[in-house]
């Protein structure tokens, strides 16, 4: 009796399936997913926390150099822009493992209207990048009672009703 090697399931076909699931979310979710990890680019993670004084910014970005970010308010969008180097120390070696991003990266995140940009400020400590917002103290809403003319007074509208019904 002649031997079978012995093959994993994902030997037997089912990568295509693994593909297909793969194309399935892709299709889904489009680009908002994960980021693989083969991909250059990156986007740090970020929060953005709506406080009384205005809009506060939190974005991760340790071992980056704070002098090598930008932070970019126009209208109604601000945009972080940076570059995570590799290590020079491991740069020419073989990795068992590597998880952690390098390159460049930009987000670019929309503003409410009443975000004042040209008072922002930025702190950058232990890798952590704070973007503080204020809001400007103009009213937002107002709300504006109508007055209509020429409306007819209940009376005289019901006997007009009554007589186009004639």
């Amino acid at each position: 009796m002649p031997l079978t090697p012995w093959r994993s399931m994902w030997d037997t076909g089912f990568p295509s399936l693994r593909e297909e699931m793969d194309r399935v979310f892709k299709d889904f979710f489009g680009d908002a997913g994960f980021a693989p990890l083969s991909r250059a680019n990156w986007a740090p993670p970020v929060d953005i926390i709506d406080t009384d004084k205005g809009i506060t910014v939190v974005m991760d970005l340790p071992a980056i150099d704070p002098e090598g970010i930008t932070v970019t308010v126009l209208e109604d969008t601000l945009t972080i822009e940076g570059e995570r180097k590799q290590d020079s120390e491991y740069k020419d070696r073989d990795y068992y493992r590597a998880e952690r991003m390098c390159g460049s990266f930009s987000r670019t995140i929309s503003l409410p209207e009443n975000v004042m940009g040209d008072k922002a400020s930025a702190t950058y400590k232990d890798g952590v990048l704070t973007i503080q917002l204020p809001r400007s103290r103009k009213e937002l809403a107002k709300e504006i009672k109508i007055n209509v003319q020429g409306a007819l007074p209940a009376k005289v509208a019901a006997r007009t009703a009554k007589s186009r019904r004639k």
